[in-house]
């Protein structure tokens, strides 16, 4: 907001406030001079993003006798009571942690304004960061935590857990050794989760198992075999789309665990290779998985934190996400055109036993999971014009859904994979931690630096910096860390005001996952599955067919985000 704007918005609202006081507590004139005083401020740091929690205190000459003090709200902005007796100089105290100290002496003009009893709005308080031993600590904590997730060293959300539980035992354990060990206290941590995140997730999670248990997925993979004929020039691209438009109403993950057997079985049926359409068919989920808000976990991140809506990605991606497509189609059979040549024959035998377990087993708990889909659908399509958020959208279409079919409230509970709901948790701790400290506000200067008002430079490197780190680095705490960094570039460069910037967050890290085994949780699933049935995917394989995927399906997508937005 431009700062004069802001001090006319904060004076409107100090003669709104006293006139409310005078009107409710004072029918007399004699009693208007009772009014309160106030001095009204916001708190900015050096990037002009809003300081919440950062004490102002007003004094005296002596800066121990303390006149008022209060904390600053999440905008910034705070209001301070000045009592009847003002002294003849007056100061504001601003301090925070992990930030400089500032001092502000009221100016005499500013003093004699209070002392007849008016109210007054100081200019906005730029406070600026300070780096102490608790950066260098919540940045190597952060950095291990993404090592331990790429190397596999530990579990996703036990490498998660401990950076979050480091960050707890230096705040608490090292404070009282070491002021500058502070990073923050357990209830500071709980604002830097997205609990939308949680909720939607957890809704989703529910729903999902109630479908999956009807075999739906597992019947379309069978059918789009019989309706190829065993033709791999056709059954190819087809299970690349139904995997794909499954993902972009499931999350990915689910998406690949329900088809990779099924896929597995099938490949096997036709002598190939299961990595012929395991390979195609998730990087087809990390493809068409963003053209909606619930399609991908980075999605579902980005659309909290920007407030985009279910509409926000359809309208904007899909577009951008079927020309992927077609590349990565294409891509897909040139690249396996040797083993996909020809078809196959089957023994009737073995199709009947495929069509058997890929059979729907719950039909009429299909049928009413589709009905409670498509409210669901309209919800997330049109829930924002009543302020409607997906996590509420998530939880009623849980609820609804469990009141009409009825199914064991504790399996449906157990279903819930709570390993993966601990994992944001804890992300979204590390990941505020060095939001905390000042990382993210570095790395926003630096790029902010890079890129200038340039929005077409922005775009390039917001999308391309996503993809190519994704590849080394899991998107999934990747986006959680970039958010910030994001929303600082669409406040400050012209022209980013249309949220562009955050798509193309989406599109990069999402299809840069496609980049290598790591780069996405989908990945790895299917990878263990694979293995399980004595077809590992390494690393190495994943990269050489994963990485030129990444290289066109990007290209295309940032085709279409130029063409949209510039």
């Amino acid at each position: 907001m431009n700062p004069t704007l802001r001090r006319t918005f904060l004076s409107a609202a100090l003669i709104l406030i006293s006139l409310v006081l005078l009107w409710t507590n004072s029918p007399s004139r004699a009693q208007s001079d009772l009014s309160p005083v106030l001095i009204a401020g916001s708190v900015f740091d050096n990037l002009d993003q809003p300081v919440s929690g950062a004490q102002v205190i007003l004094s005296g000459k002596d800066p121990d006798s303390i006149i008022s003090e209060v904390l600053t709200e999440s905008s910034g902005n705070f209001l301070l009571d000045v009592p009847e007796n003002i002294p003849d100089n007056l100061n504001l105290h601003i301090e925070r942690a992990h930030f400089e100290t500032l001092e502000v002496p009221l100016t005499p003009a500013d003093i004699q304004e209070l002392k007849k009893g008016d109210s007054i709005t100081t200019p906005d308080l730029v406070i600026n960061r300070r780096i102490t031993i608790s950066f260098w600590i919540a940045t190597l904590i952060f950095v291990g935590v993404l090592v331990l997730i790429a190397t596999g060293k530990l579990h996703n959300t036990l490498a998660a857990l401990v950076g979050a539980s480091l960050i707890y035992f230096v705040s608490y354990i090292g404070y009282p050794i070491n002021e500058n060990l502070y990073i923050f206290n357990f209830h500071q941590s709980l604002f830097y989760v997205d609990w939308n995140v949680i909720f939607l997730i957890m809704g989703m999670m529910i729903i999902i198992a109630v479908v999956e248990n009807t075999g739906i997925f597992q019947w379309l993979a069978f059918t789009a075999y019989r309706i190829s004929g065993g033709k791999m020039i056709l059954l190819l691209p087809i299970l690349m789309l139904i995997t794909g438009i499954a993902s972009a109403f499931l999350d990915n993950v689910t998406t690949m665990l329900l088809m990779t057997p099924i896929s597995v079985q099938i490949a096997l049926s036709l002598g190939l290779s299961p990595l012929v359409l395991l390979i195609p068919e998730v990087m087809a989920s990390n493809v068409i998985g963003i053209s909606t808000l619930i399609g991908t976990p980075t999605n579902i991140l980005i659309g909290s934190y920007a407030h985009l809506s279910f509409n926000d990605f359809l309208v904007n991606l899909t577009p951008g996400v079927i020309m992927a497509f077609i590349g990565l189609a294409l891509y897909s059979y040139l690249t396996y055109r040797k083993q996909l040549s020809g078809s196959q024959d089957t023994s009737a035998l073995l199709l009947e036993r495929l069509g058997q377990q890929a059979s729907i087993t719950e039909p009429i708990h299909l049928k009413k999971a589709g009905v409670i889909g498509f409210f669901m659908l309209l919800l997330f399509m049109f829930g924002e014009r009543i302020h409607l958020i997906p996590a509420v959208t998530a939880l009623l279409g849980a609820t609804a859904l469990m009141v009409w079919i009825r199914p064991n409230i504790e399996e449906m509970i157990e279903a819930v994979d709570w390993t993966t709901l601990v994992f944001f948790i804890s992300l979204f701790i590390v990941v505020g931690a060095i939001q905390e400290v000042g990382l993210i506000s570095f790395i926003a200067e630096e790029i902010g630096i890079m890129v200038g008002d340039n929005l077409l430079l922005a775009v390039l490197v917001v999308i391309w910096f996503s993809a190519i780190l994704s590849t080394v680095i899991a998107n999934i705490p990747f986006t959680a860390a970039m958010l910030p960094v994001i929303g600082y570039l669409t406040i400050t460069i012209p022209g980013a005001q249309s949220m562009v910037l955050f798509y193309c967050l989406s599109v990069g890290s999402a299809m840069g996952g496609n980049g290598s085994l790591i780069g996405a949780s989908a990945n790895m699933v299917t990878s263990g599955i694979a293995e399980r049935a004595g077809y590992p995917i390494t690393y190495v394989y994943f990269f050489k067919k994963g990485f030129p995927a990444l290289l066109i399906t990007v290209t295309l997508a940032t085709i279409w985000l130029l063409i949209r937005f510039l």
